[in-house]
């Protein structure tokens, strides 16, 4: 049979196989009966020049075993474009495969003495080198060397395709188990939220039912001994501490949220942050008819939560003269809290960002969109899908099985 016809063969035998390793393995005997070889092997770059990852048949070597560098690769020359071929009659002795941090162990473990090597090129670029090795001293002549470039034409355009689809697919499974990881990292940390606010809820009932009970007895109690002006100290001392610990608790449980729902809740809060004196107004509006009080605890505790926040931060810090918090939704069907102000936007130095910070860490942990803007006041906007109740809900069913 001429070599044409092998050619042919080859070319036909490629066809079906999906990797470099099984297309090698497919032609090996067909290339067998066009030029004798102990090892044959596919030396491919990846697309910055600086890596190659070698393919092989015949003799098994450490070549495939792991990645090298280009430069210490002994066909170096033909990678790097420096030469087109290279021939020679005994390897072990040729300085251009032995050099100085050469990965050559094989040719020196093996005996390869004879070798041809040839350019792989696709669209007139170097894509790697199609290498014949013997053991026998002196074997390929230049007739040789070209009939290894009629084998490189032909394979190198298919084995090019296989690599770059090999990498793709690499790269594929590689996101894929980034986004598990992500994945797994936001339901872990929804979940460690579920249990801070069970934590949170359970210190608010002990301070409510022992601590607070505690004060209002001491209160109650004060001798009448006192002088009036240690008895109005100490009383004052006292309401001051009870007021404070109410305020820990409507933090700790949110249970208006819980009793009347989400608007009722943001305007109680705003009630409570601007004081009676103050002249700051405010508007509460919900255009969703309800939706945001029938997403799950988790995700209505935590919006709740981020415009708690931002109302804080608007009374202490932007000397607002108007703070407004909207609910809606969009024409895909988002729904959009906003919490608005007139005032300016400050960063405190003792904690910069914090606030924000915890406004954006809890908006990441339910799968809405966070934006602030700080132009002409500020307005902090949530964009939560109405849909993502159901399936944070499916989640936590997942996680609880």
């Amino acid at each position: 049979m001429s070599d044409l016809a092998h050619y042919l063969r080859i070319a036909n035998l490629l066809a079906g196989n999906l990797d470099i390793d099984s297309a090698l393995r497919a032609v090996k005997a067909e290339i067998d009966n066009i030029i004798e070889f102990d090892h044959l092997d596919v030396c491919l770059t990846d697309t910055d020049s600086r890596w190659n990852t070698t393919y092989e048949v015949g003799l098994q070597t450490t070549w495939s075993a792991t990645q090298s560098l280009v430069h210490q690769s002994p066909v170096r020359d033909i990678l790097l474009g420096k030469a087109d071929y290279l021939l020679t009659g005994n390897a072990l002795e040729d300085p251009r495969y032995m050099f100085p941090g050469a990965v050559c162990a094989p040719i020196r473990h093996h005996e390869l003495r004879s070798r041809v090597n040839i350019a792989m090129k696709v669209l007139g670029n170097v894509v790697g080198s199609l290498n014949c090795s013997s053991k026998k001293q002196n074997l390929y002549t230049q007739q040789h060397v070209e009939q290894v470039r009629h084998l490189a034409d032909i394979l190198a355009p298919y084995f090019y395709a296989l690599r770059a689809n090999e990498k793709a697919n690499q790269e594929a499974v590689f996101r894929a188990e980034l986004l598990a990881r992500e994945e797994g990292l936001r339901l872990g940390a929804l979940s460690l939220t579920d249990a801070l606010e069970a934590e949170r809820q359970r210190i608010g009932m002990d301070l409510h039912d022992q601590t607070l009970a505690d004060l209002t007895r001491i209160a109650r109690d004060i001798r009448p001994s006192m002088t009036e002006d240690q008895h109005h100290h100490l009383q004052q001392q006292i309401q001051n501490t009870i007021q404070d610990l109410r305020d820990i608790i409507d933090t700790s449980i949110p249970s208006i949220l819980e009793l009347f729902g989400f608007h009722h809740a943001v305007l109680t809060h705003l009630e409570r942050a601007v004081s009676s004196e103050s002249a700051v107004r405010f508007d509460v509006d919900d255009l969703t008819d309800g939706a945001i009080d029938g997403l799950p605890e988790t995700t209505r505790v935590a919006v709740f939560r981020i415009c708690q926040e931002a109302i804080n931060n608007a009374v202490r810090h932007s000397g607002a003269a108007y703070i407004s918090v909207t609910a809606c939704r969009d024409s895909g069907g988002y729904l959009i809290i906003q919490v608005a102000d007139n005032g300016r936007f400050q960063q405190r130095e003792s904690k910069p960002r914090s606030g924000l910070a915890h406004m954006q860490t809890r908006a990441q942990l339910i799968g809405a969109e966070y934006d602030i803007v700080t132009q002409n006041g500020t307005q902090i906007t949530l964009r939560l899908p109405a849909a993502s109740g159901n399936i944070q809900r499916a989640n936590h069913e997942n996680i609880a099985g």
